[in-house]
């Protein structure tokens, strides 16, 4: 089963496209290696203060996917200066 998730991504703290993209690295590499993931910034690639990022991975049923996808949320709660404003979860 593939999983695909939208995070929309809100942080007052940008104050240029430089210092976003920087963070946005960061968080992508790091998604990538903890959780064996795909991450791509999606949508408001020039607005400072916004991203949304897309995260897909493949399980063996939903259960596992919502599992992976609950981590990824806590994991960027825990680690990043950013508030997350949408969620959105597709199941394939």
């Amino acid at each position: 089963m593939i999983g695909q998730l939208e995070i929309d991504l809100f942080a007052e703290g940008f104050h240029s496209l430089k210092e976003k993209r920087r963070l946005l690295s960061s968080l992508k590499e790091r998604l990538r290696r903890q959780f064996n993931v795909a991450v791509a910034e999606t949508a408001y690639q020039d607005l400072w203060q916004k991203a949304q990022l897309t995260v897909v991975t493949i399980a063996p049923g939903r259960a596992a996917l919502e599992s992976v996808f609950q981590q990824v949320e806590a994991f960027i709660d825990r680690n990043y200066a950013v508030e997350i404003s949408r969620l959105q979860a597709r199941f394939l």
